[in-house]
């Protein structure tokens, strides 16, 4: 199911949460929701399962609009808020149950159902332990399949992995992107390493508003523009290399990138690639290449750029 965002603002008095925000999810597309502390993450993910109402706008997830039909948005959305919802005396087998009871699932399918989930989110080792009993990694595969019982078409995650050790991070992550093959997917993190990794594309929100979105490519393009490469280079002078290469009519820069090495950083002319003239230059010279590598932008730096003031 596709998610369409249309211009929606909510305002909590004379502070807009969320201001005029517009932008699409497609089916089986996972989208990287990034953001700082307050610039509108959790409302957004909460106006899309129904949970609030926008004060302008509207949300369409599968061609039904959530503020004039929520409970039948309901039913195709899975959700896992950011402080997981348990019941800690229940054991889990049970409260699987419980849950695909109140999404309605029919009752000679829960059983198969729940079992299915055990599966699915590696939960078989503990299924007979009471909530309370679990690890953290645990109970957040627990909301995990929670969120997944119903089988819903779209998934909404909620910080995830948050306080999950690196290997249960890396757990809900590879679970996450098998869940992401058939289902829509919204991910919201403060961990951009896991965003890149889990995530189609990245969605950066500050003060309501979309700051920059695209592949995680294509965010580092914008952020630099040209190309930028890193060279070694062997058996030759140093300065003679560095005219030599400013000479190549693809480059626009060139800069030593430290004091004794000839290893140097290249930018390149707008639009250009400049990699076939330094290989040519070198067999053309006789030096040997160490290194050719593309410089690229950290996703921590864009994040930073686009959401500083």
């Amino acid at each position: 199911m596709d998610i369409i965002v249309d211009g929606i603002t909510k305002t909590y008095g004379l502070q807009h949460a969320v201001d005029n925000l517009s932008f699409t999810v497609k089916t089986g597309e996972i989208l990287g929701f990034l953001g700082p502390n307050g610039a509108g993450k959790t409302t957004t993910m909460k106006a899309i399962t129904g949970y609030l109402v926008p004060n302008t706008g509207d949300i369409q997830v599968g061609g039904i609009s959530v503020t004039r039909n929520p409970a039948e948005v309901k039913k195709h959305i899975g959700y896992l808020p950011e402080h997981n919802p348990l019941y800690y005396d229940m054991p889990i087998i049970d409260y699987l149950g419980f849950v695909a009871g109140l999404h309605g699932v029919d009752k000679k399918k829960i059983e198969s159902r729940v079992s299915e989930m055990i599966r699915v989110c590696g939960l078989k080792s503990e299924k007979h332990k009471k909530i309370r009993e679990l690890s953290k990694g645990y109970k957040q595969r627990v909301g995990l399949a929670q969120a997944l019982i119903h089988d819903p078409e779209v998934l909404i995650l909620d910080e995830p992995t948050t306080g999950l050790d690196p290997n249960q991070i890396v757990e809900i992550r590879e679970l996450i992107k098998n869940i992401g093959k058939e289902k829509t997917v919204i991910l919201s993190s403060h961990i951009l390493a896991e965003v890149e990794a889990t995530c189609d594309r990245i969605l950066i929100i500050h003060n309501g508003k979309i700051v920059a979105h695209g592949t995680a490519e294509e965010l580092r393009r914008q952020a630099h523009g040209d190309e930028l490469l890193l060279i070694g280079l062997g058996n030759t002078e140093r300065n003679e290399a560095f005219l030599a290469l400013k000479a190549l009519p693809t480059v626009s820069l060139v800069d030593f990138s430290d004091e004794n090495s000839s290893t140097f950083k290249i930018q390149s002319q707008p639009g250009q690639t400049s990699a076939k003239h330094i290989f040519n230059l070198c067999v053309e010279k006789g030096w040997y290449i160490t290194r050719l590598t593309p410089v690229e932008t950290k996703l921590e730096d864009i994040f930073r750029e686009v959401t500083k003031n």
